[in-house]
């Protein structure tokens, strides 16, 4: 263990990481803490969605924050520079180019190319706070990461919108204790640099898939818009959007506003990255 993480432990099973890391925060453990799992057996996306694996397929993780340095408008940096830091990782695990994974707002990591170019996911990142804005902020920063996966497993009904570090590194085995280590080395310094008041926007803005693509943005209230993607909101972690009615021209998307964000078309606009 190394003086980054005050605590790590490891499960063969557990109903969900990020469960066993509140628990651990609420309980006065200190930052930063790791629980991580073989197999999860209730474990989450976002609004309740589960996320499953076979075990010693994937990289089951949670961390456990107490940002009393960070200012509570600014604590969705912590999931976005996990993301950031598992996406160099998997990166240097997997043999790919830099950039070769990308961002899909609000909070999967993607990669675009496989099977003819169509995007495929990786990795779901799952934020969940208490306390945020008082004196005991806790951040609890879930990941999940489809790693040593064969295609030949993928559920059936995944098949054509999942994908692991496997099948994109043409079917390299991973090694998750390799891929841990690098994700590790890399969110200590950038939550070292964090701390600091410095935050990687220019590769978290580079990495959104979504900039300059149309999306259809699902709202709680039931609501389907088709919208063109135009960039993102380094001071809040808004998706932005046009809106020709916008006094700029365009508007923000929060994440707690949506259910979820897909993309309306497979293909790269020629208007955007």
């Amino acid at each position: 263990m190394t003086e980054f993480l005050a605590r790590q432990e490891r499960f063969a099973s557990v109903g969900s990481t990020n469960d066993v890391v509140r628990d651990w925060l609420a309980a006065g453990t200190a930052e930063v803490c790791l629980a991580i799992a073989d197999e999860q057996t209730a474990g989450r996306g976002r609004d309740g969605r589960r996320w499953e694996s076979p075990a010693g397929a994937a990289l089951l993780l949670s961390l456990g924050f107490r940002p009393d340095w960070l200012p509570a408008d600014r604590a969705w940096r912590l999931v976005a520079t996990a993301s950031l830091a598992m996406a160099d990782a998997a990166e240097e695990a997997g043999g790919l180019a830099d950039g070769a994974i990308r961002l899909k707002w609000p909070n999967d990591l993607v990669v675009e190319g496989v099977d003819g170019g169509e995007v495929r996911k990786l990795a779901r990142v799952l934020g969940e706070t208490d306390g945020l804005g008082t004196a005991d902020p806790r951040v609890v920063v879930g990941l999940g990461i489809n790693a040593d996966w064969a295609p030949a497993d993928f559920p059936p009904d995944l098949v054509g919108s999942m994908t692991s570090l496997r099948e994109a590194s043409g079917g390299r085995p991973v090694d998750l204790g390799v891929l841990l280590d690098a994700f590790l080395g890399r969110l200590e310094v950038r939550v070292e640099a964090l701390r600091g008041g410095r935050f990687d926007v220019a590769d978290w803005t580079t990495r959104q898939l979504t900039t300059g693509r149309d999306i259809q943005v699902a709202g709680h209230d039931g609501s389907l818009e088709t919208l063109r993607a135009v960039g993102v909101d380094a001071s809040t972690g808004g998706l932005l959007v046009a809106d020709a009615d916008a006094p700029a021209g365009e508007r923000q998307v929060l994440v707690g506003e949506v259910v979820h964000v897909r993309l309306a078309d497979p293909a790269p606009s020629k208007r955007g990255v």
